[in-house]
């Protein structure tokens, strides 16, 4: 019931940004598209339960074994390997090999957070609106790079699920791709950022850092419709992060 209100308000609220009747943005690459939401392949109603609930699983699994890197790794298999399975074991349907110019994309847009984290926490500091860390500065170690690996492919893919939900479900109902596409994006870019939240501090922050932050992330996806590429953006931030955080930057 609240598809067709919503579906409504963001037609006129972005109509603005979507001037054109072609389907793809200009950025895109448009020899790839998207899975899923023109059920290629179709995901049964049972089938999102599977996938949510494996999201939902991973994400709280973290910290039960005891070991970072179990943990990491059981997150991102959790998720990875029913997603596969109903993308009929098609893993170029989100996984290709990098291009150097699109390693270099990923590099860029990397850079292009550092700054905008940076410019945004001063302004956060300048009202006073400090947000809590997310992470314990004191547990970090050089150690602490390894799981990285493996759990931020997790947080990629707990935001490619609802993305590919919500991209499916407003298509359904716009038959605007563009629409489609930004809404969506919007909607996991505040669900991301709540995922960061530690109290009520912390809200404004998270959803400006992680949150609208993750835009760059996305841009690099939607770019490419590889994984991959938004992966390698945010292992490079979350690295840079631990090495400053490490060396007592």
């Amino acid at each position: 019931m609240f598809v067709l209100p919503t579906i409504t308000l963001l037609n006129i609220g972005l109509n603005f940004i979507i001037m054109s009747n072609v389907d793809y943005f200009k950025f895109e690459n448009k020899s790839l598209d998207f899975p899923i939401y023109k059920k290629n392949p179709h995901v049964s109603k049972l089938g999102w339960v599977v996938l949510f609930f494996a999201s939902i699983f991973g994400f709280l699994i973290q910290g039960f074994s005891g070991s970072e890197l179990l943990d990491g790794i059981m997150f991102m298999a959790i998720i990875l390997i029913p997603l596969l399975y109903f993308l009929n074991w098609d893993y170029k349907a989100i996984f290709q090999k990098p291009k150097s110019k699109e390693i270099a994309l990923a590099i860029a847009l990397f850079v292009g957070y550092i700054i905008y984290a940076g410019l945004m926490s001063n302004a956060l500091d300048y009202f006073s609106m400090n947000s809590t860390p997310t992470i314990e500065e004191n547990a970090i170690t050089a150690m602490s790079l390894i799981p990285l690996v493996f759990s931020l492919m997790g947080e990629e893919l707990i935001k490619f699920i609802p993305f590919i939900f919500f991209l499916r479900l407003f298509y359904k109902y716009s038959n605007n791709r563009k629409l489609s596409i930004i809404a969506s994006m919007i909607l996991v870019m505040v669900f991301f950022g709540f995922l960061h939240v530690m109290d009520v501090e912390s809200i404004v922050g998270s959803l400006l850092l992680q949150g609208a932050g993750s835009i760059f992330e996305f841009y690099g996806y939607i770019k490419t419709k590889n994984i991959l590429i938004s992966y390698i953006t945010h292992l490079c931030t979350d690295v840079f992060i631990f090495i400053i955080i490490i060396l007592g930057f």
